[in-house]
């Protein structure tokens, strides 16, 4: 569990600097002026008011994921950066040829597409650096072989007495049709570390339930292999005169 903190801040932020009354060149240092030309410079010096000041990167979050849901990953990356972006940024390109581009659909649509894939790429390239593989099928030593981590095909009672499978994997790898629950969500939480015949509590807030653990497996979990999405501009398709 990560918790943020808040500090008082010591020093305005540029935003601050340059909001409230302004005064022109022939004020500062002037007999009325509060202002020290010194201290101005240093604090343009050590924050400039054109950029944003840069926040330290907090720690990263693991990303716990199959080798499978790993795999569709890093096909999903592969097939956006070599494949669908080239097409797109070619049509751009094309559409930018023929003219005014405010009233471009093609050109206007394509940047907007390009955006789309930017943003999935860099979100795909975190989720691979952070990505910490764990293998369900992979043998447990001990008592492990029976508790409840990520990976467990788990076999549970609710309080009405009926029987419910779940497969803990990864955020990326959530499949609720399939009884995929994310290993953050809160019945993984509630299920972790438990055993058979083990009573845990589901904790919602509306009510909290009971749950009994009857089976807990750990064995391969099937996960569909990406491909490519209907529409994809994986080819470029552009007419040339």
């Amino acid at each position: 569990m990560y918790h943020s903190t808040s500090s008082r801040r010591t020093s305005p932020s540029p935003c601050e600097e340059l909001s409230g009354s302004r005064r022109g060149p022939s004020e500062i240092g002037s007999p009325t002026s509060t202002r020290n030309p010194m201290a101005d410079w240093q604090i343009r010096t050590k924050r400039p008011l054109r950029g944003p000041v840069r926040e330290e990167a907090g720690p990263t979050l693991k990303n716990y994921i199959t080798p499978t849901g790993l795999q569709r990953l890093k096909d999903e990356h592969r097939f956006l950066l070599s494949r669908e972006r080239p097409a797109v940024v070619e049509v751009v390109a094309w559409a930018a040829s023929n003219g005014d581009r405010s009233e471009n659909a093609d050109y206007l649509y394509g940047k907007r597409r390009l955006g789309q894939i930017d943003s999935r790429i860099r979100f795909l390239t975190k989720r691979i650096d952070a990505a910490v593989v764990v293998d369900p099928a992979a043998p447990r030593p001990g008592p492990a072989a029976t508790r409840v981590f990520f990976g467990a095909t788990v076999t549970y009672k609710d309080a009405a007495g009926l029987e419910h499978v779940v497969s803990i994997v990864g955020i990326d790898e959530v499949d609720l049709d399939r009884g995929y629950i994310s290993w953050r969500s809160p019945l993984a939480n509630a299920l972790m570390k438990a055993s058979p015949g083990d009573r845990v509590d589901l904790r919602a807030p509306a009510k909290t339930e009971h749950l009994e653990i009857i089976d807990v497996e750990y064995a391969p979990i099937p996960m569909d292999p990406f491909c490519e999405p209907l529409g994809a501009q994986s080819t470029p398709k552009v007419e040339r005169s």
